[in-house]
């Protein structure tokens, strides 16, 4: 097989939708045509402190083909979607120089945007900014925050709900980093890492069914109990004691942390956090699907249900695309 370059790979998916399988058996498919380069596209694998319990491909898988941009970073590190893009594009441009293909894996469906297409050159939110708009929220409530933002800002406010609480704090958060409403931000040219046509993305999103989501969330965060997930966050919490971090740093608020973390504390006890921790999860999964139907809708959309058939879908994907030199 041929080796088409310029060309990379995306799969998404809901958690525990087996994206990590799909990219390593895929990747050792295209041994042929050259190789390939998996590389992380989840936003709290990338630091180094929760291999477990975020699901981060084992030392094992990561010795049979290069994996590129997971454990990179600490919990008090945190990355920006724009931040990740620009290691991501030098991540494939390193494939690509050594012969390889770029396959980028992962569940955060704002990373493959901010690659695909870029973002406005927001500034980074303070974490200290970040906490202090949770707590505000927090102390007030969503829809008191709701009017707080627009009286502020209300261009931005009109376009939200105050039952949104993300995209209310999100606002709020840029605002007092910037000084600007994220409106403003959003109508200034996007910042993207590739020139348009230099890439021919391939994007391939997992999408079984919604119970069956579930219910591999549900076997997944047990066996994550069962081989470590407690002694990391253990670990993480006395970091963040000793360090002083706030909870507002993505890997504290990542799914099942503060539940677990409330359980090491005497909060809840372990039967409650862990079943507080796995309805997390699976309400985690369902935003991703949500997401994966409302904007990746010029996606590859695959709902097989049997692994056989899923990976037939994907690789005539794939030779369809031009990616092998095959037809």
């Amino acid at each position: 097989m041929t080796i088409v370059q310029q060309h990379a790979v995306l799969i998404a998916g809901p958690t525990a939708s087996g994206k990590s399988a799909v990219a390593l058996r895929l990747a050792e498919a295209l041994a042929g045509a050259g190789g390939a380069v998996i590389i992380n596209a989840d936003s709290m694998q990338l630091y180094r402190e929760l291999a477990v319990l975020t699901a981060r491909p084992t030392q094992v898988e990561m010795d049979r083909v290069p994996h590129r941009l997971y454990g990179i970073r600490h919990a008090w590190e945190p990355c920006s979607a724009g931040q990740w893009a620009e290691l991501a594009a030098a991540e494939m441009r390193a494939s690509w120089q050594g012969g390889r293909i770029p396959i980028l894996v992962g569940g955060t469906g704002l990373y493959f945007r901010a690659l695909m297409e870029g973002l406005a050159a927001i500034p980074d939110i303070d974490p200290q900014v970040r906490q202090a708009a949770r707590q505000h929220m927090a102390q007030i409530g969503p829809a008191a925050f709701h009017a707080a933002l627009a009286a502020r800002d209300p261009q931005t406010a009109a376009g939200l709900r105050p039952t949104d609480p993300q995209r209310l704090l999100r606002a709020w958060e840029v605002l007092v980093q910037t000084g600007r409403p994220l409106a403003a931000w959003q109508q200034e040219p996007v910042r993207a890492p590739f020139a348009e046509q230099e890439v021919k993305f391939i994007p391939i999103a997992l999408m079984p069914a919604r119970q069956d989501i579930y219910r591999r969330c549900d076997l997944r965060f047990d066996a994550m109990i069962a081989t470590g997930a407690l002694d990391e966050v253990a670990a993480l919490d006395e970091l963040a004691r000793v360090r002083g971090l706030p909870d507002s740093l993505p890997l504290l608020r990542a799914v099942g942390v503060p539940h677990l973390r409330a359980y090491l504390r005497g909060e809840l006890d372990r039967a409650t956090a862990v079943e507080k921790a796995k309805t997390a999860t699976r309400r985690y999964a369902k935003r991703q699907m949500t997401w994966i139907r409302h904007q990746m809708i010029a996606w590859n959309i695959i709902d097989a249900q049997d692994s056989e058939s899923l990976y037939s879908e994907i690789f005539s994907i794939i030779v369809n695309s031009g990616l092998t030199g095959q037809d």
